[in-house]
């Protein structure tokens, strides 16, 4: 991956990750602070919840009051007192006295706890009240479950005692909680009230109520109702009216009980949270634009950086480049005064002091190479010097001492002088073909044609009774792509290795002369089953005048890289000691480096 792409992905998800932090951030908070401010909302309903439940548990009271203080309460109460009365004769006092005093309930009870007028049931005197107020009677209002004629209502009530004489006289007034007491609760925007009258066991829908009338939806409530009937305590749920997270509500569920601590009702506080999930999509949207705009500057910033920061690096690469094919006078521009000024200002030093060494080497090497071809000269030309040195004293001596002998030993000496001139004139032409190699004709060729025409020259060699058999095996790829390459120079190549193997096989073996491709790379394998060579000799078989042999003037593997490295390619060596020698020559295709010219049929590789 380039340095712009990854410069360009690092500042994207710097931007990405600090978008997200800073939306999970204030999204957190944002949830944080609207939970907090919904329960504070929610506190303050119940609080006026409350505080409405006694101004309206105190104004029944006072009304009670008032009734129990009227005169009609004052007659009853004293009928009372002078024994038994007909109840029927009272059977629409306490309707007409709850019609003037604004009441829903109200039933006056004699001592012994029988209904003497009821205005909710006017049927009813004569029956006995179940509410027991003989024996206490509770100062303020209370919720109470009262029956009527087709129905149960819930109600807040009040009880106040007349007593005029030794039997008193109870009132029992109230009001019914239904709608009307829901709606007259001041609710802040996007909360609501619901009731619940639990006038029964389990879940009824009918007897859950809202400021407008029945609540819709009431099976939503009912896993509430059902957790409070099993223990009444306040609780606090979030309930999803529809699959839009944007229609969800808070309801937080507070039951309501009798002077026993009987379960009458439950009253729901419904909070809204469309303007929590509002704000959270908004924050969204805002993080979601705010993250394309932060990546699209990223990206701005990336390029301009990346111009800053690697075309300098870029122009430092192509340099390295450009020393690496050779070209050692390569310089870059130093444009800033910073690292990568510093970084440029040392590669042209590294570069001037490399051109430097390197002119010391040349130098050197070219030295090194004048003694190394004097000595070698020395050494291959002494070899026969000393025969001609005494092929010569020996005629000398002959002349002077037996002339009648001169003659045959004349003709003695000379073949040796002939034969010693031939060697000298052999040495020479080795040394001057090293020195005078040809650069590559290229063509096509058959890698196959090459390595067969090979072992048909070496066929006779191979096989002379003068020397131990050795076997020739072709192990050769019948797919073998044609190659450019010039034929007479690997020829040249291939021979010498072939007749390195033989040399390596004094007793006979297997040569094996083998052909493979990997994509564009072919590949030239001689192998011989002779003793091997150790690892530092394999370092410096290729060293010219580098040879193992007792007669050799180490040119030979030295040339054959010459050769393989003019086409491109590369020669290598495997080898242990006592497991045979394996010569590798890897050749590209050279398929560009043709001429324009060049026939497109493939060229059989000569065998001279």
């Amino acid at each position: 991956m380039i340095f712009r792409r990854k410069l360009l992905i690092v500042f994207a998800f710097t931007v990405l990750v600090s978008v997200v932090a800073v939306a999970w951030s204030i999204s957190s908070l944002t949830r944080q602070a609207f939970e907090k401010a919904d329960e504070e909302r929610t506190a303050a309903l119940v609080a006026q919840f409350r505080r409405e439940f006694n101004r309206r548990g105190d104004e029944v009271g006072h009304r009670v009051e008032n009734i129990a203080m009227s005169e009609a309460t004052t007659r009853i109460a004293l009928a009372l007192s002078r024994g038994s009365i007909d109840y029927g004769t009272y059977i629409n006092e306490a309707k007409t006295v709850a019609e003037n005093q604004q009441l829903d309930f109200l039933e006056f009870v004699d001592s012994q706890g029988m209904i003497v007028s009821s205005a909710q049931w006017p049927g009813k005197f004569g029956y006995k009240e179940s509410l027991t107020v003989t024996s206490a009677i509770p100062k303020d209002a209370f919720l109470m479950r009262e029956e009527l004629p087709d129905a149960t209502a819930l109600g807040l009530f009040a009880v106040r005692e007349v007593k005029v004489a030794e039997k008193p006289l109870f009132v029992i007034g109230g009001r019914r909680i239904d709608k009307d007491f829901l709606a007259s609760l001041d609710l802040p925007v996007g909360m609501r009230a619901m009731f619940y009258q639990n006038l029964g066991t389990g879940f009824s829908s009918q007897l859950l109520i809202d400021n407008s009338g029945t609540a819709t939806q009431p099976d939503r409530i009912a896993p509430i109702i059902n957790q409070i009937q099993q223990r009444p305590r306040e609780t606090t749920t979030l309930v999803h009216w529809t699959g839009n997270a944007i229609d969800d509500e808070t309801v937080d569920a507070i039951p309501l009980t009798s002077i026993d601590d009987h379960l009458l009702g439950v009253l729901l506080i419904g909070s809204s949270r469309r303007p929590y999930i509002e704000l959270r999509q908004h924050i969204r949207s805002v993080a979601l634009l705010s993250g394309g705009a932060g990546i699209l500057l990223s990206v701005l910033l990336s390029g301009w950086a990346a111009a800053r920061v690697t075309q300098p690096v870029e122009e430092l690469a192509r340099a390295a480049r450009d020393v690496a094919s050779g070209n050692w006078n390569t310089q870059v521009a130093v444009t800033s005064s910073d690292e990568i000024g510093e970084l440029a200002e040392s590669f042209n030093r590294m570069t001037r002091e490399l051109l430097a060494q390197k002119e010391h080497l040349v130098q050197a090497e070219r030295v090194a190479a004048w003694r190394e071809l004097a000595r070698r000269l020395a050494h291959e030309l002494k070899n026969p010097l000393f025969p001609l040195q005494l092929t010569v004293e020996n005629l000398l001596r002959a002349r002077q001492q037996s002339p009648e002998q001169f003659e045959e030993i004349f003709q003695e000496s000379s073949s040796t002088l002939l034969a010693e001139i031939a060697n000298l004139k052999a040495i020479v032409s080795r040394f001057s073909d090293f020195s005078t190699m040809p650069k590559p004709r290229l063509e096509r060729i058959q890698p196959n044609d090459l390595v067969q025409n090979v072992a048909r020259l070496f066929q006779a060699q191979l096989h002379s009774p003068e020397h131990p058999s050795i076997e020739c095996k072709l192990e050769l790829l019948e797919s073998m792509e044609l190659i450019a390459a010039d034929p007479d120079l690997l020829h040249r190549a291939l021979s010498n290795l072939v007749l390195n193997a033989m040399d390596a096989m004094p007793r006979g073996g297997t040569l094996t002369l083998r052909t493979r491709q990997n994509g564009d790379l072919s590949y030239l394998e001689v192998s011989d089953t002779g003793s091997g060579i150790t690892p530092e000799e394999c370092a410096r078989l290729f060293t010219p005048y580098y040879t193992s042999k007792p007669r050799g003037t180490g040119l030979g593997l030295a040339m054959v890289q010459s050769v393989v490295s003019d086409h491109g390619g590369r020669v290598s060596v495997r080898s242990e000691p006592g497991s045979g020698t394996t010569f590798v020559i890897e050749l590209p295709r050279n398929a560009d480096k043709l001429p324009t010219t060049s026939p497109p049929t493939a060229t059989v590789a000569r065998s001279n």
